[in-house]
């Protein structure tokens, strides 16, 4: 038996500079505060949980303690943060560590260019995405929570086709349903001016090309996400087009034997926010328990 991890497999560049600098921070200071969960994976949460991180929601920001001699610090993760949470951290005198990615900032400015020129002329910005995602949430914030939300064909109804639009992507989204939306909205546009910008991460879409390529060469494929992760539960349903022995697991005691009976090839692969150490263990459970 055989034990192959996906060498694409494993955290994107935004998660990488998050971690680390969440890591910087409680090496030096022993305590961090998260808004949210710094990626969508239990196991790598409470690891940086044991090391010192704090994870809180809105309502816990407003009950931080207040020292202006030595201010309070919050990490923003990499799916970013609206404008208001900048403003809030400021009015409550807590310092930012923001390690929002790189590709995300460039994309909420973006949008707030797209939304000041959709207002110039009564137009609409659209965001293809998860409702109620963090880096959504962020998005939206660009537009001063004006942007029309879209997951699928049927929300489209909500706007008004006579209009302009400018459609943008969270960046974690298939770049195949993004076309289809897109599409979809320019067969019933009632005006000319529409543009639909890809905004989707590079990475993300060569994602399921490199994905199928390892699939084949496996007989069981793992895949390892965490249940809350889009990106996780998007690329798995994706493996099980290419390989139909896939399994979904978010905790490894949830590993079953007969799922990889017989098989001399097994692959483990992840989402961008499952730890390659995470991999490493399920590889390891596996040749110990041959």
């Amino acid at each position: 038996m055989r034990v192959l991890i996906d060498d694409n497999a494993g955290f994107c560049f935004g998660v990488v500079n998050a971690i680390r600098t969440a890591e910087e921070h409680l090496a030096a200071d022993g305590r961090l505060y998260c808004l949210g969960d710094i990626v969508h994976n239990n196991a790598e949460v409470q690891r940086l949980r044991d090391c010192g991180l704090d994870v809180i929601d809105y309502e816990g920001m407003e009950q931080l303690p207040q020292d202006v001699e030595h201010p309070i610090k919050v990490l923003i993760r990499a799916h970013g943060e609206p404008p208001s949470t900048y403003q809030r951290a400021r009015q409550l005198g807590i310092e930012l560590v923001d390690a929002t990615c790189p590709m995300v900032l460039g994309l909420q400015a973006r949008i707030r260019r797209g939304y000041e020129e959709m207002e110039a002329v009564g137009g609409q910005v659209v965001i293809f995405g998860k409702p109620g995602h963090a880096e959504v949430i962020g998005l939206n914030g660009q537009t001063d929570n004006h942007a029309i939300i879209v997951s699928k064909t049927a929300d489209l109804d909500s706007i008004d086709f006579s209009r302009p639009i400018r459609l943008y992507s969270q960046t974690t989204k298939s770049k195949e349903e993004y076309d289809s939306i897109a599409e979809a909205i320019r067969v019933r546009m009632e005006c000319d001016d529409f543009v639909a910008y890809n905004t989707i991460c590079g990475r993300v879409m060569n994602r399921t090309k490199d994905l199928a390529a390892f699939a084949k060469q496996v007989d069981v494929l793992l895949f390892v996400g965490g249940e809350a992760s889009s990106n996780a539960h998007y690329l798995y349903e994706f493996c099980r087009t290419v390989q139909p022995r896939s399994f979904f697991l978010s905790d490894l005691a949830l590993l079953d034997p007969q799922w990889y009976d017989g098989a001399e090839v097994i692959g483990i692969s992840g989402a961008t926010s499952t730890p390659r150490w995470l991999m490493e263990q399920l590889r390891n459970t596996i040749l110990d328990n041959q």
